[in-house]
């Protein structure tokens, strides 16, 4: 199966420029193909996914791939898809959120020098920064109409209808400096394929456009549909906001639990989409979830390898504990950085180290101070009903202490009350 047939079995495919032509050309030789971001945040978010884990996709397949970093782009901001004009960032703010999400590329892409088609990632800034307005406007603008412009989609919406924002000469003029990008990559790398989500289809032409009437060189666009999820909510959002990839933003926890907890009539897809799982595994995990959804082996297959793929094996195990724990599960043999993930998901109270000492923390005063318990009265008829746990043993007696020897990585004691109510006792 070819990459475009892999890409089309995984529903990754809305349209192409020349879908028969590029099948053709693959099929002759390794191209070079690129995707570009915007660095608009200091992480990327799991809306980038699908066109990084694509890029990985065709790496694999033996292509090379470059990442795009839009230090210039960024700097104006894309219209596509938005109601209004997005905030202009500094050059300061791109830079550092350029050099925050390369860590992050390199989870996606492989980067190893020693490769023929190792990644690369570039920034626009450091051919776009160099050029003149008027030489820009002669090179490049001359060779688009306004008419064809205002009819790009991502112009269009924000002139039509009851938009009184619409909009601004600087983001009209966005698509030109993606266009010159794919322009400048094809004559200083021989790229050949720009490849993207479907809004950006009109960002895209332009490029294969401006490459064919100033180079004479015929070069392809190809575009994957925009993810949303069953229920018609936002792909890549929670109630807490945005999935990023930073673990500092969205922790592995978080992530994890994301990707568990997605809509039962959306896993095998998003297997499709972001899992390098072959055919049959999808297939087979298909019908185990259709006969059985309740076991959720899918769920459980998707969340571990996107934290896998995004934080690495070490910290999807450390994830996958800390669900267990909170689950109820025992804390024999739990890993500090697993313990620490339970501990950020939870409330936290202070306790000192001295106060442990000798005697100990009276229980009840514990799960009054932790917000778990009301009063010290409800928290002793909570006791006594068998509702309490300390680091996730049943604890019954309200004259019990908490001291050093509940004491986990010198930092930690876990409180529950009743099946869901945890807290941690951070020890000071």
């Amino acid at each position: 199966m070819t990459i475009l047939e892999d890409l089309q079995w995984r529903g990754l495919y809305t349209d192409c420029t020349a879908l028969n032509e590029l099948t053709k050309r693959l099929s002759d030789s390794p191209i070079t193909l690129y995707a570009g971001f915007d660095p608009t945040a200091d992480s990327l978010h799991v809306g980038n996914l699908v066109p990084l884990i694509a890029l990985r996709r065709f790496q694999n397949a033996g292509h090379r791939p470059i990442a795009l970093a839009g230090g210039a782009t960024g700097s104006i901001g894309d219209p596509s898809g938005k109601k209004s004009e997005r905030q202009l960032l500094t050059k300061e703010v791109l830079d550092r959120n350029i050099t925050a999400v390369r860590k992050q590329l390199a989870s996606i892409l492989d980067f190893n020098e020693t490769l023929p088609n190792t990644a690369q990632l570039v920034d626009n800034a450091s051919w776009v920064g160099p050029i003149s307005f008027l030489d820009f406007l002669r090179d490049v603008g001359k060779y688009f109409t306004v008419n064809s412009m205002v009819a790009k989609e991502s112009v269009k919406s924000r002139l039509g209808g009851d938009n009184e924002v619409g909009i601004s000469y600087t983001e009209f003029s966005y698509m030109l400096l993606q266009g010159y990008d794919f322009y400048h990559l094809n004559q200083a790398e021989n790229c050949e394929l720009q490849i993207g989500g479907s809004d950006q289809w009109g960002n895209i032409t332009v490029g294969t456009e401006l490459t064919r009437k100033k180079a004479g060189k015929t070069v392809y666009g190809l575009t994957f549909p925009l993810i949303t999820n069953a229920d018609g909510s936002k792909f890549g959002k929670s109630e807490a906001g945005a999935i990023w990839l930073d673990a500092k933003r969205t922790s592995v926890y978080r992530f994890y639990q994301y990707f568990i907890n997605v809509d039962d009539r959306d896993v095998i897809k998003f297997l499709k989409y972001f899992t390098f799982l072959s055919h049959e595994e999808i297939d087979a995990l298909e019908a185990q979830h259709k006969e059985n959804p309740g076991a959720r082996d899918a769920h459980r297959t998707l969340a571990f390898e996107m934290t896998k793929l995004v934080h690495g094996e070490e910290a999807t195990q450390d994830a996958i504990n800390a669900s267990k724990i909170l689950f109820g599960g025992g804390l024999d043999g739990i890993s500090e950085n697993a313990l620490s993930e339970v501990a950020n998901e939870i409330p936290n109270a202070n306790v000192s180290t001295a106060d442990l000492q000798g005697e100990g923390v009276s229980i009840l005063d514990a799960l009054v101070n932790s917000g778990l318990s009301a009063s010290r009265k409800n928290a002793k008829k909570d006791l006594q009903g068998g509702g309490v746990n300390v680091n996730n043993k049943r604890i019954q007696d309200p004259q019990a202490k908490l001291t050093q020897a509940d004491v986990h990585f010198e930092k930690y004691i876990l409180l529950r009350r009743g099946k869901k109510n945890y807290a941690a006792l951070i020890v000071e």
